[in-house]
């Protein structure tokens, strides 16, 4: 791990100035570039899809921890991938599918009709299970959302490009080719430029969907890595079908079987003391 990434984490955050201070031109690493730092929280409550008139989720009930890593774990199919989906909104513009019940967001019901979809998708920050740099330049990955959300000026645009390919641990890598072609990095290194292109619009969690599954052991490690230091900014929720990967990182766990959330807790006591028959066969490895 990088020593910058330590700074960036442990850094104080400040309120963010005013885009026509002269100071706010000026890379400050304890100021955020966006927002204040907040108390991140989702609460679910009642939660059922259906796709194409399949019950998906089945009356979900569960609050994500701020600043913890939780992961969400079960067997293929049993709806992993589908409950993330729901915190920002990726399912209910789709043909079929409905969702009934409730997704509190900093106490924002996400699925009402009143609702900002960019607001809340700025919230939350996607690591997809394969990298999907956008086709343009290193520099312009990271800068792109960054002037969707306002911010125009270019030697703070210059900044925060340095500031979260730092916290990706990727600067030294890419320093001397900002502007060549973000496809031409590897699989680990795209799947970091993912990272700092999301952290860049300040969300307040992270979603990642099997997001080491299609990596190297060394770039998955090197994600893990990154997971544990920015969970002291962020709240991440992380599905993962690799039960060692969880075991190593994971804060707050969420079993699923079957659309259902059998077991929640802390790592700790999931993982060693399960209260539910089913999360005992799945962890000693009855099915998978």
């Amino acid at each position: 791990m990088k020593p910058i990434l330590s700074n960036f984490i442990s850094a104080k955050i400040e309120p963010f100035v005013s885009e026509n201070d002269e100071k706010s031109a000026a890379f400050v690493p304890s100021r955020k570039f966006h927002r204040k730092t907040e108390i991140s929280d989702i609460s679910v409550n009642g939660l059922d899809v259906y796709i194409q008139n399949q019950h998906i989720l089945k009356n979900i009930n569960l609050q994500i921890p701020d600043k913890q890593i939780t992961c969400i774990i079960g067997p293929s199919g049993c709806g992993k991938s589908t409950l993330l989906k729901t915190f920002n909104r990726l399912l209910d513009t789709n043909e079929g599918v409905k969702i009934t019940g409730q997704v509190l967001v900093d106490g924002e019901d996400i699925y009402s009709r009143h609702s900002d979809l960019t607001h809340i998708r700025r919230k939350m920050g996607l690591l997809s299970q394969r990298p999907c740099p956008l086709p343009m330049s290193i520099y312009e990955n990271i800068a792109y959302g960054c002037r969707i959300h306002g911010i125009r000026n270019k030697k703070k645009l210059n900044a925060i490009v340095e500031y979260y390919l730092k916290a990706a641990g990727l600067w030294e890598e890419v320093k001397d080719r900002l502007h060549t072609p973000a496809v031409r990095m590897s699989i680990g290194q795209q799947q970091r430029l993912c990272l700092a292109r999301g952290l860049a619009v300040e969300p307040q969690f992270i979603l990642a969907d099997e997001a080491t599954s299609a990596l190297d052991p060394i770039s998955s490690k090197t994600i893990e890595e990154l997971f544990v230091k920015l969970k002291e900014e962020y709240a991440i929720v992380l599905v993962t079908h690799t039960l060692r990967q969880a075991l190593r990182i994971a804060d707050y766990v969420i079993f699923m079987y079957m659309g259902e959330i059998i077991e929640a807790g802390p790592a700790q006591q999931v993982f060693k003391n399960p209260q539910q028959e089913l999360t005992q066969k799945y962890l000693s490895g009855a099915f998978s």
